[in-house]
């Protein structure tokens, strides 16, 4: 990566792994880091913890979230490193999940990280140079078999498609990868799960500093490639 100063917009960055990528982003010191949260209080809890700038981002409406990243950026300057990892979990399969749960897990996990590709990628896409991360899971992947709860694992899945998607319009100079970080100890996760919030950024904070040569279009977890 170049030494040029960068900066970095992280959804979901008031807790857990959003927190611990936010963390790991803002200790390479070479790169500013807006930590976005629905509320601007929970936003500035997380600037002060890792040293960075507070936004508001409500991804609940999606195309509210496009205009207000582009607010974003014309008022924090450009938007070099985008991590998708906010996301909603719904318990349930596909008989126990209402339809309205459904749409609004889709609105979050997936068509919120599409409108902020489409607000930011075009500056990445005019400077030669951008990372975007889409923080996904193995719940979303079809070679692991779809196992989790029906709205979340179908909102991962096609996050994963807006991932290929994106790698292909706005590759080579922006890398849009996937990362699985694994069953994390966080609120989402539970406190039975094996990994640290810090173990769950490695991979998205590597994503979202790779070299020029560095993949795209790919779905990782420890840093290793994985089938969608």
């Amino acid at each position: 990566m170049p030494h040029a100063r960068r900066t970095a917009l992280v959804t979901g960055a008031n807790r857990g792994i959003g927190l611990a990528i936010a963390q790991g982003l803002a200790a390479r010191g070479d790169i500013r880091v807006l930590t976005a949260a629905r509320r601007m209080r929970d936003a500035r809890e997380a600037a002060e913890a890792v040293g960075g700038e507070p936004v508001a981002l409500d991804l609940s409406n999606p195309v509210v979230a496009e205009s207000t990243a582009g607010w974003i950026e014309a008022t924090h300057g450009a938007i070099d490193i985008l991590v998708n990892n906010a996301a909603v979990l719904v318990d349930g399969d596909g008989l126990g999940v209402t339809t309205e749960d459904f749409a609004g897990s889709l609105a979050v996990n997936t068509v919120a990280p599409f409108a902020l590709i489409r607000a930011l990628g075009p500056g990445m896409l005019a400077r030669k140079w951008g990372r975007i991360v889409n923080v996904s899971s193995g719940w979303g992947a079809f070679a692991e078999g779809m196992q989790g709860p029906v709205a979340y694992a179908a909102s991962k899945a096609a996050l994963n498609a807006v991932t290929c998607a994106s790698a292909h319009t706005l590759g080579p100079t922006v890398k849009v990868n996937a990362a699985c970080p694994g069953w994390v100890r966080t609120r989402m996760g539970g406190p039975g799960a094996k990994r640290s919030p810090e173990q769950g950024a490695d991979t998205p904070v590597w994503l979202a500093t790779l070299p020029d040569d560095g993949p795209t279009g790919g779905f990782f977890r420890d840093r290793r490639p994985i089938a969608w």
